[in-house]
């Protein structure tokens, strides 16, 4: 994966490499990772680096220390964004940007996660939670609405009732009850939840086609704003598309081998199979 040379802030956000699956882990465990521009900055740069390397398949995202993001850190002046004319925040790439990456998020969500710390686990594609963890949105407790999209995605996940019980209250959820609702996937013991959430990407990077992983995200999240005629359309000019592609040989020839498919990574904004 290209790097950068160092900078300051390049502590804020670790990365660690585990074969095809890459770890990024928020490190200002002194605040319980709370948000600041500097670690939204670097976590998008990995993001992005990440995302056009061909040799990782998936990330893993966690937070350094006890929690996993406390929310925006009220008390870092340079948190506040430059403002355009029309009094909105000016920033080079938006707080949902992670929605963009082609490749699967997972959140190894290892302790609190409040406010924009539970939205950008909500950017993940899939969420592991330690046990005991708590989370809540806080927006209302805070006099503030549903930020970054929250009023969209939580419907999706756990319906409308129940996201606006989260929303309203800003009460706080233990990962238990978070798994009941549909909020997180799993509920793992607390020293478990990097290893879970790191073997679940080995297994997708080991058996998965990178190429129909990313075009099966963009399909899910296309649809929200889809009929389902206009679903089934897209799924079938996509099928032509994945039944022209060496992906399709692969999966099939290798199962029937009874060996590892051999796919190819995805390189720059491949929109093509292999």
């Amino acid at each position: 994966m290209p790097h950068h040379p160092s900078t300051q802030h390049d502590d804020v956000v670790l990365a660690e490499r585990h074969g095809p699956v890459l770890l990024l882990t928020l490190n200002r465990p002194e605040k319980l990772n709370a948000w600041n521009n500097a670690l939204e900055d670097r976590y998008f740069d990995l993001l992005d680096e990440a995302d056009a390397d061909p040799e990782i398949r998936a990330i893993v995202v966690t937070g350094a220390g006890r929690g996993f993001c406390a929310g925006a850190d009220m008390s870092d002046l340079q948190q506040v964004d430059k403002l355009d004319e029309n009094g909105l925040p000016m920033r080079a790439r938006p707080k949902n940007h992670p929605l963009s990456v082609r490749k699967p998020l997972i959140a190894a969500i290892n302790g609190a996660a409040a406010g924009l710390g539970l939205v950008e686990a909500l950017f993940c594609d899939v969420r592991f939670a330690a046990a005991g963890a708590k989370l809540t949105t806080s927006f209302a407790r805070r006099g503030l609405i549903a930020e970054y999209g929250a009023a969209w995605l939580l419907p999706r996940l756990v319906g409308q009732s129940r996201a606006l019980d989260l929303l309203m209250s800003g009460r706080v959820v233990r990962a238990e009850e978070a798994a009941d609702m549909g909020l997180v996937d799993r509920v793992v013991a607390p020293e478990d939840v990097v290893g879970v959430a790191l073997a679940y990407g080995q297994d997708l990077a080991a058996h998965c086609s990178p190429w129909a992983m990313s075009t099966i995200k963009s399909q899910v999240y296309r649809s929200f704003e889809t009929t389902f005629g206009e679903a089934v359309e897209d799924a079938d000019r996509l099928m032509q598309i994945s039944l022209l592609g060496p992906d399709v040989r692969e999966g099939v020839t290798s199962y029937l081998e009874g060996r590892a498919p051999a796919f190819a990574g995805l390189r720059g904004s491949d929109s093509t199979p292999g």
